[in-house]
């Protein structure tokens, strides 16, 4: 069998395989060692990284590459861009699918958001195995898959508490606040203290729970709203915190 498996994956290199291909091979090879339960999230990893690069990668293309994109998805496939280039593209792509696809456009578990950052660091090193991607790209990609496993379920606890945080912000009138005493723009955060974040433009600090502070990075972004009122800004909404 194994045999078999080996000699299949040289045939697959050789053919020039595409995306969608070398992912249903590297999912074939997990589903030897895996149990049922960690495979059902790798297949569900796949799909949602298939997802991505079908709708993210086109904006990578140059000029030759979207003209065949554009015609074979205007001719119907909506798969296209996993059906026409090959696996070399998937570990370029995972800046995209961790850092936005993840966190914006996706409802996801803890174990999910660990899962992803699991799934990708595998899949950066089967694709090197398979001649793929260099050791550099591979080493590259793997950082990114272990970055992510460890923080994007500390950016969703993070945006969970601060969103607990925004509902005791009791009603204002915002057309009575001054120009600068209600923020509604995509922060980063530049400092943390205990119990206390400040973010740019000078914003801050904005008091949070202890848990909050000790998740928080310097550098990772959220969409929020605040407003200054009685001197102390108040978070009053907020959308997704953005590991980087």
């Amino acid at each position: 069998m194994e045999a078999l498996a080996s000699a299949w994956h040289h045939e697959l290199v050789a053919e020039a395989v595409n995306i969608d291909e070398a992912l249903c091979a590297f999912l074939a090879d997990q589903r030897q060692r895996l149990s049922e339960r960690t495979m059902r999230n790798y297949e569900y990893v796949v799909e949602l990284l298939c997802d991505s690069l079908n709708g993210y990668g086109p904006n990578t293309l140059d000029k030759a590459d979207e003209k065949r994109w554009r015609k074979a998805y205007d001719a119907g496939d909506e798969e296209a861009f996993c059906h026409l280039f090959g696996p070399e593209r998937i570990v370029e792509h995972f800046g995209e699918f961790l850092g936005y696809f993840m966190v914006r456009k996706v409802w996801a578990s803890q174990e999910l958001l660990r899962s992803a950052g699991t799934v990708t660091k595998k899949l950066a090193g089967w694709l090197h195995e398979h001649g793929y991607v260099s050791a550099d790209e591979r080493e590259d990609a793997v950082e990114q898959g272990s970055r992510a496993a460890r923080n994007l379920p500390r950016a969703e606890r993070l945006a969970n508490l601060l969103y607990d945080q925004s509902r005791s912000t009791p009603p204002f009138d915002a057309d009575a606040l001054g120009p600068k005493d209600l923020v509604e723009t995509y922060l980063v955060i530049q400092r943390v203290e205990p119990g206390a974040l400040y973010f740019s433009g000078g914003i801050g600090p904005l008091e949070v729970p202890k848990r909050a502070s000790e998740l928080a990075q310097v550098g990772w972004g959220v969409n929020a709203t605040l407003a200054r009122l009685d001197k102390t800004w108040r978070l009053v909404e907020v959308g997704n915190v953005y590991p980087h």
